[in-house]
């Protein structure tokens, strides 16, 4: 049974939630939640792992007993504890965790005073009006309920890019080892990087007569769940984990005309076979024809050629003006990983890392990368045990003497400082000053009226030692909705104080959304692709922060930690009073 480290992750955040229903202990319910992100966040395959005999390394908050749970999941793909929880509470209750403002504690307060069990239960108790009566209700949040009831039935079910990847690739990898396959490629929103997939779109390039080994390849694949659809050329199946995916095969000779189509977006392809039939051309997943003659097609760049194009990266296919680059010659020389020389935004055990400093200066130099900013949590961040400005001062001595030791990676002194909701800054400009760099970040009071919200990060922007603008909407990608803010004024003022935009490479993130990396890059805004990693393993999350980078437009030049150290020293000691 395949088992990958999401659906690991998923049975902790379950058990949690369960947990949390039934009023269970406090730290029982952190232990589960903590361990969900450790695993989910584990650059390397735990069953593959545990199945080739290697012992897995310890896991930051992992003991023996969750390390147990984990090798049940591995073997049998749930575990005997989530059975037990839910024997003990209504089957349909776990429905509700899955509806946007409905966490564990109010579920179990819709559960205890109105004995709301099911969805249907819900609806019912909401359009009588009895939700916003409950304490920590509301009506304001009983209206939000209701939009995200009516929102449910009509939208398809979408994960988030990292976790689709997840799913993806080995199913890849599987095709790629049938007899007689050229090429195998995931194609679709994957292909083109999108923050969220709603399903996997599969491609495989092989001679007609290895159709059929590439069929039944796919679809007796160990985690399918659901054959929807079998033929010789394209099938449908639906993962255990709920994912479907679809498969087209090909023929060598159509493989790029049939990438391209498959990769979209739609409204892109329709673009660029309208160009096609300007030159009487058609195009479609087959090749380029003129009349029946078969002119282009083996390579996605010989589809762009026929109609007069250079190569468009995936990632910028939205029809979003990229044709018209193309045309003018104006496409962006897109940013790689290999281009960031650092990550300005990291986390250590001070706060809520995960990692020591040294173990994070280690982990950032085996990424390639070679300056690192530690921006541990500042006061008001009591959850993450934010630091005051006396131990902040303490970190900024311990930075300098480890710098004397480390080699081949620089700690550069930071801060992830609160921005309060009047928009000042939570710790004081004498501690500040001894800074390399600030990123002000916003921890609450999310649902402030825009123009308020918009100018409190006015407000802090304009400090004197504010550098960086963290993950600007605040938003968690199909968990909470971004801030109301006027991020166009935000942009405009970023360029007029000097200080920089974060693209916050979480994939819980992705925040910068594309379109204001673009927005930024049309103001000559830099941008600061950065891994917010809370351990040594989320480094790997600055892959995904790329990927978003490549979307928004931009190149190795529109990003700040593209800049050697002392360039970027440079331009930090500028905004820094």
């Amino acid at each position: 049974m395949a088992v990958h480290n999401a659906d690991i992750a998923a049975v902790f955040d379950e058990i949690a939630d369960l947990l949390e229903i039934q009023g269970e202990n406090a730290f029982r319910i952190r232990a589960y939640r903590n361990a969900a992100r450790t695993v989910g966040e584990f650059p390397r395959d735990l069953k593959a792992l545990i199945d080739s005999g290697v012992e897995p390394p310890k896991l930051p908050g992992v003991g023996g007993d969750l390390a147990g749970k984990i090798r049940e999941i591995c073997s049998t793909g749930s575990c005997a504890l989530i059975v037990e929880l839910h024997k003990k509470l209504p089957a349909a209750i776990v429905a509700l965790l899955a509806l946007p403002g409905l966490g564990p504690k109010r579920v179990r307060l819709l559960h205890d005073k109105l004995k709301v069990n099911t969805i249907g239960d819900l609806e019912r108790a909401l359009k009588s009006g009895r939700v916003h009566e409950i304490p920590g209700f509301g009506e304001k949040t009983e209206q939000h309920i209701l939009q995200a009831l009516a929102a449910r039935s009509g939208q398809p079910r979408r994960v988030k890019l990292a976790v689709a990847m997840q799913y993806a690739s080995p199913l890849v990898a599987h095709l790629k080892r049938v007899h007689g396959v050229r090429e195998a490629i995931a194609a679709g929103s994957l292909r083109r990087m999108r923050e969220t997939v709603g399903d996997i779109d599969i491609l495989v390039a092989a001679e007609t007569r290895s159709a059929a080994a590439v069929t039944d390849a796919f679809c007796t694949y160990d985690e399918v769940a659901e054959v929807r659809a079998r033929g010789e050329t394209r099938s449908t199946v639906v993962l255990r984990s709920g994912l479907q995916v679809d498969l087209r095969v090909v023929v060598p000779a159509s493989y790029g005309a049939a990438l391209h189509y498959f990769t979209g977006s739609k409204a892109h392809n329709i673009a660029v076979r309208r160009l096609g039939q300007e030159r009487g051309l058609k195009i479609n997943e087959y090749g380029v024809f003129r009349g029946e003659r078969r002119v282009a097609g083996d390579t996605e760049e010989s589809v762009f050629k026929a109609v007069g194009l250079p190569y468009i990266p995936p990632e910028l296919r939205e029809d979003r003006g990229e044709i018209e680059a193309a045309r003018a010659g104006r496409l962006p020389h897109l940013i790689e990983r290999g281009d960031l020389r650092g990550d300005l935004h990291a986390h250590t055990t001070e706060t809520d890392g995960r990692n020591t400093l040294r173990e994070m200066a280690a982990a950032a130099r085996e990424a390639g990368l070679s300056y690192l900013a530690i921006t541990d949590h500042s006061r008001h961040l009591t959850v993450a045990r934010g630091m005051d400005a006396r131990r902040l001062s303490k970190q900024i001595d311990g930075i300098d003497r480890l710098n004397e030791e480390l080699e081949g990676i620089t700690l550069l002194k930071g801060c992830e400082v609160d921005i309060l909701e009047d928009g000042r800054l939570d710790l004081p400009d004498s501690v500040l000053s001894r800074l390399d760099l600030v990123v002000g970040a916003l921890h609450y009071a999310f649902d402030l009226p825009r123009e308020k919200q918009t100018q409190r990060l006015l407000r802090a922007m304009n400090s004197r030692y504010f550098t960086i603008l963290a993950h600007p909407s605040t938003r968690l990608i199909g968990e909470r909705a971004p801030c109301d803010i006027d991020m166009p004024a935000i942009v405009r003022e970023a360029k007029k104080r000097g200080c920089f935009l974060e693209l916050d490479a979480q994939p819980d993130r992705l925040d910068l959304e594309d379109i204001y990396c673009q927005m930024a890059r049309d103001e000559g805004v830099l941008v600061s692709v950065d891994s917010d990693a809370h351990s040594r393993f989320e480094f790997a999350y600055l892959d995904y922060g790329i990927g978003q980078a490549r979307r928004g437009w931009l190149e190795a030049g529109n990003v700040l930690n593209t800049r050697p150290l002392p360039a970027l020293r440079r331009l930090l000691k500028q905004t820094m009073g």
